[in-house]
Formats: C-alpha cells, sequence, structure tokens
C-alpha cells in the first residue's frame, strides 16, 4: 500500500502551486495525495506569512496535528512554505513538529524525511537565488480539472516596508520561458481551458538567454497563442511596473482575459512613500487611465491596508476617494498588521488604534460593496462569454463561471458541463454575482 501525504494550503494562490509541487516530489517517493488528515502518514501545512491572523491559525492547525501523532505515533507532522522560513525555531520548540521546509527547500523535503527522529526534527529553510522548480510537473489539486496555476518566478525585489515575502521567499527569480509554455501545452491537451501565470509581481518577468530577453508581455502573448481555446489569467501586476506593451499584448489577443489586479495599498501619497510603493497617487490613476482607453471594460481589482503606520484621516480620506474614482470591480481590504522584521517593524511604530483601524477598514468595506454593485449593476442586460466551472455552490441546478473581466456568473443549465464556454446574459446582480440566463 502506497503512503500517503496531506497537506493544508493557505495564502494565496502560490501557495496552492507550491503544495503542487511538493505532491509531485512526493509521488516520486512513492506518496500518494490523501485528503484525510486520519490517513495520512505525512502531515504538512503549507503556510502564509503576509498577515498575523493567517500565522495564528497554524498555531492552533499544529495542536490538531498533533492529536493524530498521538494516535499515531509514526505520523509526521511537518511545517512548510513561509512561516516556516520566519520563524524555524519557535516551530521546533513546540514539540510537536516534526519537519520545516522553507519555500525554496521542496526538493530536500524526502532526505529530511528519512532523517527525522524522536529527539531530532528536521529543518531547511535556506533560500536559494537559482530555484525555481521549473522542472517539476505539478500534482494538480484543483477539483473541476478547468484552471490551473502556472507559476512564471518566484521571489520578491521591491521590498515595501510593511511586507514580509522578500525575507521568507528571497530573491527574485524568473522561470524559463520554454518550461512555462510546455506547462501550459500540457495542462491544455489535459483539458483545462484556463491558466493563471503567477508570480509576486509578474510586470518584472525577464528572462535573459543568448537569444536575447523574453519580457512578461511577450511571454503572455506565446501562452495565449498556444489555442484560441485556452483562457489565460495572470497575477499580480505592480503599479510602478505595469507597462504599455502589457496593456496593449491584452488588447491584441480575445483569450487574453480583461482583467488586472493593481494593488494600491492607499491612496495617499505620504503613505505610499513610507509603504516604499514606488509611485504616486497620480501615477497610478493614470495606469488607471491607459487601461480603460486601450481595454475598456477590463476589470480591475486592488488590495488596500487600513491603519498603515502614522495613518491619519486625510490619509484615509484619499484612500477613499482614490476608491470612489477609480470605481473598482472587487478590492482584498485588510488592517494593517505588522510583520516582524519588515522595515516598517523597525523603524514605523504601529502607532494607529486598532479601534481607528477596525472603523477605517468598515468604511473602505461599505463604500466597495457600493462599488461593486454599482460596476455589476452596469452589466445588466449585456452578454458575456463565460468558462464554466462547475455547478453553483446553493443550487445544483445552475452553473457558474466568470467572466473575462473575472465576474462570478451563476444561471440556470442542466445541458453544459465544467470546462464549456457559454454565453450567457446578465439579468440582476448582487454585489459579488451577477445572476444570468443562457443567451
Amino acid at each position: 500500500m502506497k503512503r500517503k501525504i496531506y497537506i493544508e494550503t493557505y495564502g494565496c494562490q502560490m501557495n496552492v502551486v507550491d503544495s503542487e509541487v511538493i505532491f509531485a516530489i512526493m509521488a516520486k517517493e512513492g506518496y500518494e495525495r490523501t485528503e484525510s488528515m486520519d490517513e495520512a502518514d505525512i502531515i504538512l501545512a503549507n503556510t502564509c506569512s503576509v498577515r498575523d491572523n493567517a500565522e495564528q491559525r497554524i498555531w492552533g492547525r499544529i495542536e490538531l496535528f498533533h492529536t493524530q501523532k498521538k494516535k499515531r505515533p509514526e505520523v509526521i507532522v511537518g511545517i512548510v512554505g513561509c512561516m516556516a522560513e520566519r520563524l524555524k525555531d519557535k516551530l521546533t520548540d513546540t514539540g510537536k513538529v516534526d519537519l520545516v521546509a522553507g519555500p525554496d527547500s521542496y526538493r530536500a523535503i524526502p532526505e529530511l524525511i528519512r532523517n527525522i527522529t524522536p529527539d531530532k526534527p528536521q529543518v531547511d529553510v535556506l533560500l536559494s537565488h537559482e530555484e525555481t522548480y521549473a522542472d517539476i510537473v505539478p500534482v494538480r489539486t484543483d477539483k473541476n480539472g478547468v484552471s490551473a496555476f502556472i507559476s512564471i518566478m518566484r521571489g520578491c525585489n521591491n521590498v515595501c516596508s510593511y511586507c514580509v515575502v522578500p525575507y521568507t521567499r528571497g530573491a527574485e527569480r524568473s522561470r524559463d520561458p520554454e518550461t512555462i509554455l510546455s506547462e501550459a501545452r500540457d495542462v491544455f491537451s489535459r483539458g483545462y481551458r484556463e491558466v493563471t501565470l503567477l508570480g509576486q509581481n509578474v510586470d518584472s518577468y525577464l528572462w535573459k538567454c543568448d537569444a536575447g530577453t523574453v519580457t512578461f508581455a511577450q511571454l503572455l502573448e506565446s501562452v495565449a497563442e498556444i489555442s484560441p481555446e485556452l483562457r489565460v489569467r495572470f497575477a499580480t501586476n505592480h503599479p510602478k511596473d505595469i507597462s504599455d506593451d502589457l496593456i496593449e499584448a491584452m488588447a491584441r489577443h480575445d483569450n487574453i482575459c480583461k482583467h488586472i489586479h493593481l494593488p494600491v495599498q492607499s491612496g495617499s501619497d505620504r503613505l505610499l512613500e513610507k509603504m516604499r510603493r514606488r509611485y504616486t497617487r497620480e501615477w497610478y490613476l493614470e495606469r488607471v487611465r491607459k487601461i480603460r482607453e486601450v481595454l475598456p471594460g477590463c476589470g480591475i481589482t486592488t488590495d488596500v491596508i487600513a491603519g498603515f503606520c502614522s495613518e491619519t484621516e486625510e490619509d484615509h480620506q484619499d484612500t477613499l476617494s482614490l476608491f470612489s474614482e477609480v470605481g473598482f470591480d472587487y478590492a482584498f481590504m485588510f488592517n494593517y498588521s505588522e510583520r516582524p522584521g519588515t522595515l516598517a517593524a523597525r523603524k514605523y511604530p504601529d502607532d494607529v488604534p486598532l479601534e481607528v483601524k477596525t472603523r477605517r477598514l468598515n468604511e473602505i468595506i461599505s463604500l466597495q460593496n457600493e462599488l461593486s454593485l454599482k460596476s455589476n449593476q452596469a452589466d445588466i442586460g449585456k452578454t458575456f462569454t463565460v468558462l464554466v466551472e462547475g455547478p453553483s455552490k446553493k443550487n445544483p441546478d445552475e452553473l457558474c463561471g466568470r467572466t473575462g473581466s473575472n465576474k462570478m456568473c451563476v444561471f440556470p443549465d442542466r445541458i453544459h458541463k465544467a470546462g464549456d464556454y457559454v454565453d450567457v446574459t446578465v439579468l440582476s446582480c448582487t454585489s459579488a454575482t451577477l445572476i444570468c440566463k443562457l443567451a
């Protein structure tokens, strides 16, 4: 009987890809994936350190994993990913973790497992300037067999003052474009109809070789040219780097989805400088104007932080006014969470009271709900092509799928299936969903 490995994945889409890479590495060692912790020989949590509450959740999971070890002492418990990189000593000091592996150490996991003894947990958190896992074909964990994530780069060089990613994932390095194209062709041949190209900052993707250089815009077009039946998405863009070349490349290909996730973080120039974002409010708005000019109807979503160090009420109002001016389709909105080791933690007091952060965050959320509803109401009566993802969560007689601009549609349909393209007409909406019928 094959040994079994169970992984819980937390955080961003890049962690999903990393878990798929670990499954592939362990498959070569005779392990198979399981979705049941109770039958697993190895239990791993693939972790995120971007926000404190993400880390706090893992401490609770470690206690749950330990109950498995009490029942079955041979079970191996491991923490991998960003939290492993940041808190290696604290994790092993619990006496409840056998394995700690950072984001660049997944190839070492089989050897680490072989070296585990009851009194000797194994740790490898060395960061690499070369590792991209480009030669590993991930074990896909999605349930619908329609959408696949493909990592095109690792690490980050931006060192925003609030962000822990450069310290947990290391320096930026791009992956050989030929391996990316090979992976995209492979998933398309296996029936996938959508790929999402992932990087901490896809706009800074750059591959240099004897034949020349490949930019992100060029890579994106190459993936799109695999087949007009393959939808292509990407995340995440950086406002300081998103280029006219990329925007114009998107306009040339119908199968490149017209959606850009462009994290703004704050609408205040003072705070943007303090955050080390390296763009101004006006630069950001100019990029939005360019997107709207070249790509009418393009979905624009964002990230924002409420209550960053020294944020005043004027700074907060600048953020609200920027939201109103742009009219985002959706936003990921969070309170500022100080991360140890970052520039902000070293230099700037976390001096905005929690109740003020919470009030400001709630004001941003309330405004964004209005903007999302307004954006969706503007689509009533329009017809869109959606890629069916599967049954709706609330009604098995309905299917769901996303427009090219990344809006979720639900519609009654007993004919089509996951992976089909269908045209739907919008009848009504909520702030989160377009209610449709088959066109």
